[in-house]
């Protein structure tokens, strides 16, 4: 399926090190830019436009779970549940 809207992950992963004390620092910085969530009542979609809406919001839901899933350190991390995650 192709939709006009998508999700972005973006991850930038920085290394300082300091010539004084030759300590090196690692640090991750996450930016996530998703599809806007609908809901359905309010936009009054219809047709093909309600189908991309109800799959946005079903692909939302599981990169939410994902997310929850490895803050949480959780054993089982559910990627398979949607072709985004």
């Amino acid at each position: 399926k192709k939709f006009s809207r998508s999700h972005l992950v973006l991850s930038i992963y920085c290394e300082g090190y300091d010539k004084l004390t030759n300590k090196r620092t690692y640090g991750k910085l996450h930016l996530i830019d998703l599809a806007g969530s609908e809901r359905l009542s309010r936009s009054k979609a219809t047709g093909q436009s309600k189908i991309e809406a109800q799959e946005i919001n079903k692909s939302l839901s599981a990169l939410g779970n994902c997310i929850a899933a490895r803050a949480n350190k959780r054993e089982h991390v559910p990627y398979r549940d949607c072709n985004l995650t």
